[in-house]
C-alpha cells in the first residue's frame, strides 16, 4: 500500500491524482494502458473508492485519461493532444509556490482562469505562501502589423488603442487580485511584473510552477468592433480560439516533453533579460 502523507494540506483525491498523473507523465503507465480498477487504487492508496473517483474525473478533465463504458479508465494514446488549461493552473496553487510565466498578446485569457483560484486563495480553501506572475506582451505603442484594418491592412491607432485597453484591463486585474491578497496577510509574497516588447506575437505561452509548459498558436480572425463610435471589420489575434498542447516534466531530461518544457523556459528568460522593457501598471 502507497500511504498519502498525513501532513500534506491538500484533500486525499488530490494527493492520489497527483501520483497517477506523477505515473502517467513519467510513463510507468504507457500511452493507452488500462489504469488499475477503482478498487485495486483505493486499496494501494488506503482510500475510499469514491476518493478515487473523484481523483480520476480530476484526470479526466485535465485530457490525460479516458473512460470507456464497461471496459475501465485508460491513459490516453497522445497526452499532448490539446487540453484545457483551467484545472492545471487551479492546480498549481496547491504548491507552496505559486510560479506562472505568460507571454501572448494581452493576458485577457489568463486574467478569467485566476480569478476562481484567486477566490479560493481569499476564502482559505487553498493557501500557497508566495505567487510570483510575469506577463510578457507586445508594446502597443508601436506600429503592429495585427491587430489592423481589414479593408486595408493598415495599422491604425484606434485599434491598438482598443487592444491597448483590453490589455490593461487584464493586467490590471491579475496585478490587483494578486496584491490584494498579500495586503490580507493570506500570502507571505506576492508579485506581478509585466514587460512589453517591441513585436507582435503569433502564439501564446505558459510556463506554470517551472514543470509544466501550455503553447497555442493565434488564429487571425476577421471580425467587427466598434471605434471611435463607427463599426469596422478588424483582423485580429484571437486568444480564446488557440488550441493549447501541454507538455510536462518527466524523471528523463532527454525526453521530448522535458526538452521542450525547458527550451520553452529558456526562451521566455532570454527575451524577459534582453529586448523587453518594465511597463508600470
Amino acid at each position: 500500500m502507497v500511504s498519502l502523507d498525513p501532513d500534506d494540506p491538500r484533500p486525499p483525491y488530490k494527493q492520489v491524482a497527483n501520483a497517477l498523473r506523477a505515473a502517467i507523465l513519467t510513463k510507468k503507465f504507457e500511452p493507452g494502458e488500462k489504469l488499475p480498477s477503482g478498487t485495486e487504487l483505493a486499496k494501494t492508496y488506503g482510500v475510499a473508492r469514491m476518493t478515487v473517483q473523484q481523483a480520476i474525473r480530476l484526470l479526466r478533465d485535465e485530457g490525460l485519461v479516458s473512460s470507456r463504458q464497461g471496459s475501465g479508465v485508460f491513459v490516453r494514446e497522445r497526452t499532448e493532444l490539446p487540453v484545457e488549461l483551467r484545472p492545471h493552473l487551479e492546480r498549481a496553487f496547491d504548491d507552496t509556490s505559486v510560479s506562472i510565466d505568460f507571454a501572448g498578446f494581452s493576458g485577457e485569457t489568463l486574467a478569467g482562469i485566476l480569478q476562481e483560484p484567486l477566490d479560493k486563495v481569499r476564502i482559505g480553501r487553498l493557501t500557497p505562501d508566495s505567487i510570483t506572475i510575469r506577463i510578457l506582451l507586445p508594446d502597443l505603442e508601436q506600429p503592429m502589423l495585427l491587430p489592423c484594418l481589414a479593408e486595408d491592412l493598415t495599422d491604425d491607432s484606434g485599434v491598438r488603442e482598443r487592444a491597448l485597453r483590453i490589455m490593461l484591463r487584464s493586467t490590471q486585474a491579475i496585478a490587483d487580485g494578486v496584491h490584494e491578497l498579500a495586503d490580507l496577510g493570506l500570502v507571505k509574497n506576492a508579485s506581478v511584473q509585466i514587460r512589453t516588447y517591441a513585436a507582435m506575437p503569433s502564439f501564446k505561452l505558459y510556463l506554470i510552477n517551472h514543470e509544466q509548459a501550455f503553447f497555442g498558436f493565434y488564429p487571425v480572425v476577421k471580425h467587427t468592433a466598434r471605434l471611435n463610435g463607427e463599426r469596422k471589420e478588424l483582423y485580429d489575434v484571437m486568444g480564446k480560439d488557440s488550441v493549447l498542447f501541454h507538455y510536462a516534466l518527466t524523471d528523463d531530461p532527454s525526453s521530448t516533453a522535458s526538452q521542450y518544457v525547458a527550451q520553452a523556459r529558456a526562451w521566455f528568460n532570454s527575451m524577459w533579460t534582453t529586448i523587453s522593457r518594465e511597463t508600470e501598471i
